[in-house]
């Protein structure tokens, strides 16, 4: 038995089955590339969802968590500590609000999001206690805690885990008129992926997310952007809001704010908004710890410069434009942004998950979503060379499959 069916089974004994992953087991990283334990290298093309934008050992990163590692790695709120001051001032100040409150993972953001969305709707809207009412798209991704997934309208998400959570208003996505009628006096905020990410990479009609804006203001409810996957950088802008030209009231980030080290993720808005959390009604242990706090900062630092924004242009000119060359030829439809991309698989090919098991076998890795999509999201140090040959080996997949 080889060291890759050895580890797999390993896991298979004692982890619990909540993931059906690629039969690939990563040993190390660098840049754009994986090898696994037997030694094979792979261009790696989902960058963690997104979380490995910066790609894997990024030296500023490492060097910033290696130097907070001799420092402190926790302290917990209880106390201040000397980085997470700059961290906030920095993040804040890239997305254009006055206040950051730091968690861990994304879901804990959206979380967060919510809680701050009610604290908002009864102190200052003047919603009756109780009765905030927060909406929501249809195909949304935001987690699989209790609460987000009694929003989701994934089956498989919520099959099995009620009773489910309250206060929630489900509407299509990218259906201005069915938001319209939907946010009313009751209404907190209106809580959306400028892009969903696990729904396939869709990206919704121009205009749409300046209605959001629109209706918010004119309902005063609160704009919510869930840019864990699409912001910091992805879609070629620091936010893909900044793509349609509109500025939320409230940003949800994650994934990327780590840079692929520590878990960080972070709600960031106005005084107004998060002014109104006090002590103890809100926290988290590790949240803001000084080892993600450095990391954070450093990879504000790298997302100042414009660098990986306009990385994420150029590779995805060079994603979509070979991506749409296949449409017809084992490829149904395309789409996405910057280097961001949902490729729907003709199912005469056959499934995503098989596109992406024989991909993974020439040396590439994607994953797949809702059976016939495969998603692609290279970190943003990858080269053109690096995803023309991506792009080859996909082109390689498609035709040798049965139904071409």
């Amino acid at each position: 038995m080889n060291r890759t069916l050895a580890a797999i089974k390993v896991e298979n004994d004692v982890l619990a089955h909540n993931y059906h992953p690629l039969p690939v087991v990563i040993e190390s990283a660098q840049g754009a590339w994986v090898v696994d334990v037997d030694g094979k290298r792979y261009l790696d093309c989902l960058a963690g969802y997104s979380a490995l934008n910066f790609g894997h050992g990024h030296p500023a990163l490492l060097a910033a968590a290696r130097e907070q590692l001799d420092r402190a790695t926790l302290t917990s709120r209880a106390f201040h500590n000397d980085r997470l001051g700059p961290f906030a001032a920095k993040l804040a100040d890239l997305c254009g609000m006055q206040m950051v409150l730091p968690m861990n993972t994304g879901a804990e953001a959206v979380e967060t999001g919510v809680k701050v969305a009610r604290r908002w709707a009864y102190e200052v809207k003047g919603v009756p206690a109780d009765t905030a009412e927060i909406v929501v798209a249809a195909g949304n991704f935001h987690g699989r805690t209790t609460t987000v997934v009694s929003f989701s309208t994934d089956e498989q998400a919520r099959a099995g885990f009620g009773p489910f959570t309250p206060g929630f208003t489900v509407v299509p996505y990218d259906d201005l008129d069915a938001l319209d009628a939907a946010v009313g006096e009751r209404t907190a905020a209106v809580l959306v992926e400028p892009i969903q990410g696990e729904a396939g990479v869709v990206v919704p009609s121009d205009g749409y997310l300046a209605g959001v804006r629109r209706i918010c203001d004119e309902r005063r409810a609160l704009f919510v952007a869930d840019e864990i996957q699409s912001g910091l950088g992805r879609t070629g802008a620091t936010f893909a809001c900044e793509l349609a030209g509109v500025r939320p009231d409230v940003y949800l980030l994650g994934k990327a704010l780590g840079g692929g080290v520590v878990p960080v993720s972070a709600v960031v808005s106005s005084r107004e908004v998060l002014g109104l959390i006090g002590p103890g009604e809100h926290g988290s242990t590790f949240g803001g710890n000084p080892l993600a706090a450095a990391v954070g900062a450093a990879v504000v630092d790298l997302l100042a410069t414009g660098e990986y924004q306009a990385a994420a242009r150029r590779i995805g000119a060079v994603l979509h434009g070979g991506l749409r060359e296949l449409v017809g030829r084992g490829v149904t439809a395309v789409r996405g942004v910057g280097a961001w991309a949902g490729v729907d698989i003709d199912p005469a090919v056959g499934t995503g998950r098989q596109v992406c098991e024989t991909l993974a076998e020439r040396g590439v890795l994607v994953k797949d979503t809702h059976g016939s999509t495969i998603r692609l999201a290279p970190p943003l140090v990858a080269t053109d060379d690096e995803i023309g040959w991506a792009l080859a080996r996909l082109r390689e997949v498609l035709a040798a499959r049965p139904g071409n």
